[in-house]
């Protein structure tokens, strides 16, 4: 038993963990079919842009349904949202691999769109819900860790499926999202931690409500400079830079693509931890400092070392960003209010920088230089930066009571790390006798 005059480390509820597993499990399914799926709609005989549209149609629907995914959150709550959008994607993307005809695919891809959103919305939000407000940037630099380290394994196990064919790899993300599921399923179905409260009512925070906060402003603006960096120009733009500037092979820009993920992931704890102990703030700062340098550096680079360098200095600054934005977000929100549409704003606006930042960006290669196109690429984290320069620290400094710290002091499991789901009841109070 805990003494009453020593004060308890908080640590993550085990319901964290059981999302970090699910999200390497869908990472590894992404990165088994995002490199054979231009080949795949190639075959189809189109054009370039038609290969594109797939790509995009998947994206434009992302954005489309954010607002009726934070509804559905509101709802319905954050657990079956994430699990019933985790299953539309593994229809959609299987229904993929059996496609006859290149519409066919556009719209599988269309309604698999559809359960991407359902799913990272809720699973942004569940996460909000159940972690203490001072462990949120922990939080959210584990989940990062987890879907960054299945995109990296992804490829690999992709490259061994489509010898085989090159529809398997659409068969084997279906089956990996499936066995997702399961594991949300199994081991949250009894979580009073995950529960929604129907008991009493919560209130709701609206889009508004929430852009009246300068903190949530900052979020939004990096947001959109991190989608347009990270999720748009850097898949986009890299590649045909290192083959066309830099006169090197497609094998090596792929090799730089890792080169940025090992610099994401290397920072992502750290900077979680740090900025649940000294501020959001900082290491949000930090974080767009490094990525203005880093990808403005990219353009200028005249060789592949230093190339492979100014990567991985980008992935870092887009790893120190991550956990605090995030966890900014959470704070604004609160663990009291829903915020499914809120959080649904935030995924929008992410998505706007990865549609349009590709294409200022290409009409600036086309017209200018590459040169031009990675500085105002990086001056959009520039830009962020100055939002995030007026806005106010939100990390709490009084501590505030959360239904993850109650139960887990009952138990007195608070300093013990986290609870290991054995799919029974994880997080909750413990089932009373009957009298």
């Amino acid at each position: 038993m805990l003494g009453n005059d020593v004060k308890a480390k908080p640590r993550l509820p085990g319901e964290v963990w059981v999302l970090v597993v699910a999200s390497f499990i869908i990472a590894i399914g992404f990165g088994i079919v995002a490199p054979v799926l231009p080949a795949y709609a190639k075959s189809f005989d189109v054009g370039t842009f038609a290969v594109s549209a797939v790509v995009s149609s998947f994206a434009l629907v992302r954005l489309l349904f954010a607002p009726m995914s934070g509804r559905l959150v509101n709802r319905f709550g954050e657990t079956w949202v994430y699990i019933v959008g985790i299953l539309i994607v593994a229809v959609g993307t299987g229904a993929c691999g059996f496609a006859t005809a290149y519409w066919q695919l556009i719209v599988f891809r269309c309604f698999a769109g559809i359960g991407s959103t359902m799913f990272t919305v809720s699973a942004v939000g569940l996460l909000i819900r159940i972690t203490p407000a001072t462990l949120r940037g922990r939080a959210s630099g584990l989940w990062a860790t987890g879907f960054l380290l299945g995109n990296i394994a992804g490829p690999i196990v992709g490259a061994a499926l489509v010898e085989i064919s090159i529809q398997v790899p659409f068969v084997a993300y279906a089956v990996a999202l499936v066995i997702a599921a399961l594991v949300v399923w199994w081991f949250l179905r009894r979580s009073t931690l995950t529960a929604l409260d129907t008991s009493t009512a919560q209130p709701s925070m609206t889009v508004r409500d929430a852009v009246r906060s300068s903190a949530y402003r900052a979020a939004l603006a990096s947001g959109f400079a991190n989608g347009w960096a990270v999720f748009g120009v850097r898949i986009s733009l890299v590649p045909l830079f290192v083959v066309e500037a830099l006169r090197s092979t497609p094998a090596m820009a792929g090799i730089s693509l890792s080169v940025f993920a090992v610099g994401n992931a290397a920072v992502l704890m750290i900077s979680g931890k740090l900025s649940d102990t000294i501020g959001r703030k900082p290491m949000a700062i930090a974080g767009l400092a490094v990525s203005c340098f880093g990808t403005v550096w990219l353009g200028f680079t005249t060789d592949v070392p230093l190339f492979m360098v100014a990567s991985l200095v980008a992935g870092v600054g887009a790893g120190l960003l991550n956990p605090p934005q995030n966890a900014v977000v959470a704070d604004v929100i609160g663990a009291k209010a829903k915020g499914g549409p809120v959080l649904a704003a935030f995924q929008m606006v992410a998505d706007c920088g990865a549609i349009v930042g590709p294409l200022l960006a290409g009409v600036l290669v086309d017209h200018v230089s590459y040169q031009a196109a990675f500085t105002l690429t990086g001056a959009m984290a520039g830009l962020a930066l100055l939002f995030w320069l007026f806005a106010p620290e939100t990390l709490p400094r009084v501590e505030e009571s959360h239904v993850a710290s109650d139960v887990a002091g009952e138990c007195g499991t608070l300093d013990e790390g986290p609870e290991v789901p054995v799919g029974e009841r994880i997080a909750g109070r413990p089932r009373q006798p009957d009298a």
